[in-house]
């Protein structure tokens, strides 16, 4: 059996993957400033999005900030890919977490291993995955080209 699906070429998938490296970051850094400033946090740390050592306890104001910045960027970002990359959020929001983890542990200087930072993050990537393959199905619906990429 053929697959019968779109090629797309690499200047395409390269430029859309800058495009939603770009989203994702300044989706994440806007968030965390609106955060950092609802819990009326004195210091915004540049390095945010990157922070996997922050002490997780529910008392402390820098992990909440930390944890609701990260869960409201893969919501709102999933639903920014849809716009940009259309039918493969998936595939973008797969593909850029990974990239998160790399740039992560080069920032930091050490591989994530804080098992409540991994749950926060798989279970943005679901929702980000969820969230952008919905927008992306009704809107190429409307389209009726959903269908005709074998997905």
């Amino acid at each position: 059996m053929a697959f019968k699906g779109k090629t797309v070429a690499s200047k395409t998938v390269l430029t859309n993957l800058f495009l939603c490296l770009l989203i994702f970051y300044s989706v994440f850094y806007m968030t965390a400033s609106v955060c950092f400033g609802a819990f009326r946090l004195e210091h915004f740390d540049g390095l945010i999005p990157f922070d996997f050592k922050t002490e997780p306890a529910d008392s402390n104001s820098k992990y909440l900030v930390n944890l609701l910045s990260l869960e409201l960027t893969y919501f709102s970002s999933g639903l920014l890919f849809a716009a940009v990359v259309q039918w493969r959020v998936w595939d973008y929001a797969l593909t850029v977490t990974l990239l998160h983890v790399l740039i992560t542990s080069i920032v930091m200087l050490e591989f994530p291993t804080v098992w409540q930072w991994w749950l926060a993050l798989g279970s943005g990537l679901f929702l980000m995955i969820c969230n952008g393959q919905l927008i992306a199905y009704f809107t190429c619906q409307s389209e009726q080209n959903y269908a005709s990429f074998g997905i």
